[in-house]
């Protein structure tokens, strides 16, 4: 049964063209989040930390050059090629795996101080809010008669949607501490009188996102995993011993800071899932785990910055 590949379960599964657009959507719901992120830490480092602003802004601002475009472009069309390529067998393992391990952070103690925890996990969540919107659009989608024409227009929207909070991260990056000065900017004064309240409502947004992905990943794990009568009891056991795992993750992740932590962190996530499937899945299962490997480096290296702005506004709210 195992190292087998997989038989048929669905149409959309095997469909390139609604695969690669269930791919564009994650991929463009990526991209909203890590815009919205750069625009609100842009502005907390300009207004709580002015004698370092400088710096700051050179080192957050997009770069306007076209080997800079070329590369935001290819990492974007790169996430959406991985996204698309990763099963839906692998793809809601990852959401369920990453809502544990989101609600052990968060119960854990020191979690909500100064909000540390909770600004780490949306960065860390970018590849897994790409695989739980793919998993909850396979999952609405199973058996419709039209789900090319509907996935044509979530991606459409979400293509729409993408373009317009990257051209507001790129407003802002470029002439907000101009425009907030000066008060002749209508986007600038909107971000500079509510902007505080971007990163609250950006985790209200995930967290609704990852509840609607998490019951849909849910549903899928069952059929393709939990429909045979002695896999409950052995899945039961593994995934207490997940949860050990997870805990154990979470108390050694208060060692370590920074980059250094996230990376760790997702070197044991995806590392514990690879002998997961190892064990109870296909060889394409394993194939798409090292798939989600290159898939989380492509999201987080990149967001080095970012990582670092969020641990300079936290150390800052912690005095």
């Amino acid at each position: 049964m195992f190292f087998s590949f997989p038989r048929v379960v669905g149409t959309s599964e095997w469909m390139p063209v609604d695969r690669f657009l269930q791919g564009l959507v994650g991929a463009c719901g990526i991209l909203v989040l890590h815009s919205l992120m750069r625009v609100y830490y842009f502005i907390q480092t300009c207004s709580d930390s002015e004698n370092n602003s400088g710096s700051r802004q050179t080192s957050s601002q997009p770069a306007d050059s076209l080997l800079g475009k070329l590369k935001s472009g290819l990492q974007f069309w790169s996430v959406t090629v991985l996204l698309s390529m990763v099963g839906s067998r692998v793809s809601s393992l990852i959401v369920l795996e990453f809502s544990l391990r989101a609600v052990s952070a968060w119960m854990s103690p020191g979690t909500e101080h100064g909000g540390r925890g909770l600004d780490l996990l949306l960065i860390q969540c970018q590849f897994s809010l790409g695989c739980g919107l793919t998993c909850t659009l396979a999952f609405l989608h199973q058996g419709a008669l039209h789900s090319s024409l509907c996935l044509l227009l979530a991606a459409a929207l979400s293509w729409k949607l993408a373009i317009i909070s990257h051209s507001l991260w790129i407003h802002v990056a470029i002439l907000y501490p101009l425009h907030s000065s000066e008060g002749y900017c209508g986007k600038c004064i909107t971000i500079l009188t509510s902007g505080h309240a971007i990163l609250a409502k950006l985790q209200s947004a995930v967290i609704l996102a990852f509840a609607v992905a998490a019951a849909a990943s849910t549903s899928m794990v069952y059929d393709h995993f939990l429909s045979q009568k002695d896999a409950l009891k052995f899945w039961t056991l593994l995934t207490l011993c997940y949860a050990m795992l997870l805990v154990y993750i979470q108390e050694d992740l208060r060692q370590q800071t920074g980059t250094t932590a996230v990376l760790y962190s997702v070197v044991l996530r995806l590392g514990a899932l690879l002998v997961l499937m190892l064990s109870v899945g296909y060889w394409s299962d394993v194939f798409h785990v090292l798939i989600s490997f290159l898939g989380e480096a492509i999201c987080l290296l990149p967001s080095a910055d970012l990582l670092q702005a969020v641990l300079k506004v936290c150390r800052y709210l912690d005095r």
